[in-house]
């Protein structure tokens, strides 16, 4: 039903000097037969949707933490949903790129962004050539968060804060500064290792990539030093293995996958150097209210699924509970 039929409701004759008794019962007849269309038709959107295969957007090529987490649920959220759900890889632009294709896509609910503020929030500060921003996504339901650490080449000459700190102030007074990866120009990690240079007065090269697993791929062969990243188990196993090293945790404690890795914090000259990330699942703010209802109602189910809770806590990740959909705005500011 248009909303017209609404407006029409309250349309004044200009030319009506005296009020017509009779016109008055058909009016509230119409009012209420509109309100109830507009009731119905919200429930039937609800209950058709979604009508074809649902896309999950992942902002990094297939491989790191974030694909980690999508194919993890995929085949459960589609279940719930009675659709595919099919994992879309796209990287660039420090996940710009993927976050315009759900802009530029119907807001109907059937491309759900999985992503984190870095995307979302950062991104668009930090990259002039990004032009969403942070309020034109809507946050349905969270799914994890992500404590950090400090990834190093296997044969980095440091196995803790004060031993990296010594060797990169040695390497950047010799003009061979510490190079680190990110996931892109303007990301989160990105802005670490610019934290870290100035809290610390040591210059760090940035090298920049189009997601975490090229980057981890040239932290393995030794092309780059460091990378602060989230971490899922194939990370803990790539260290355990001998292919990398776990310097430092970016936790205030030390984490139970690096037991052996001392917090950055516990250095006098990073005391506060404490971050994690979260992620979650978004959409086109303009995506109807029965929709993201329907979809909040099936992401929470699969955050609260038994099997997907055991798999990405075996990743090394922390689930929390599902929230109301009426706390999103309130993570996601």
């Amino acid at each position: 039903m248009h909303l017209t039929a609404l407006f029409g409701v309250f349309t004044i004759n200009p030319l009506q000097t005296k009020p017509q008794e009779t016109s008055v019962k058909p009016n509230f007849k119409t009012l209420v037969s509109a309100l109830c269309g507009l009731v119905i038709s919200g429930a039937a959107m609800a209950q058709a949707f979604p009508n074809k295969p649902v896309t999950l957007m992942v902002p990094y090529p297939a491989g790191g933490v974030s694909d980690v987490i999508a194919r993890t649920l995929n085949n459960t959220l589609a279940k719930h949903l009675g659709q595919p759900v099919i994992v879309e890889n796209l990287g660039g632009a420090s996940g710009g790129i993927a976050a315009q294709k759900v802009l530029s896509s119907p807001a109907d609910g059937h491309m759900i962004f999985q992503g984190s503020p870095n995307e979302l929030i950062l991104a668009p500060l930090t990259n002039a050539a990004i032009k969403y921003k942070s309020e034109d996504f809507r946050l349905v339901q969270t799914i994890t968060v992500n404590p950090l650490v400090m990834l190093a080449r296997k044969d980095f000459p440091a196995d803790n804060p004060d031993q990296f700190l010594a060797y990169a102030r040695k390497a950047a007074a010799e003009k061979k500064p510490v190079t680190y990866a990110s996931v892109g120009p303007g990301s989160m990690y990105h802005l670490l290792g610019e934290h870290l240079s100035g809290l610390t007065k040591i210059e760090m090269t940035h090298v920049p990539y189009k997601g975490g697993a090229p980057a981890i791929q040239d932290l393995m062969a030794g092309q780059v030093d460091i990378m602060m990243t989230v971490y899922g188990k194939s990370y803990v196993q790539m260290v355990e293995e001998g292919k990398l090293k776990a310097p430092a945790v970016l936790s205030a404690d030390r984490q139970e996958y690096f037991k052996n890795a001392q917090p950055m914090a516990n250095n006098p000259a990073l005391k506060g150097f404490v971050f994690d990330m979260w992620a979650g699942f978004f959409v086109h703010k303009d995506t109807p209210e029965p929709i993201v209802q329907a979809l909040h109602k099936a992401l929470s189910e699969v955050s609260n699924d038994p099997a997907v809770r055991a798999s990405l806590e075996a990743q090394a990740m922390v689930v929390p509970r599902p929230q109301p959909l009426a706390a999103m705005s309130k993570v996601y500011t």
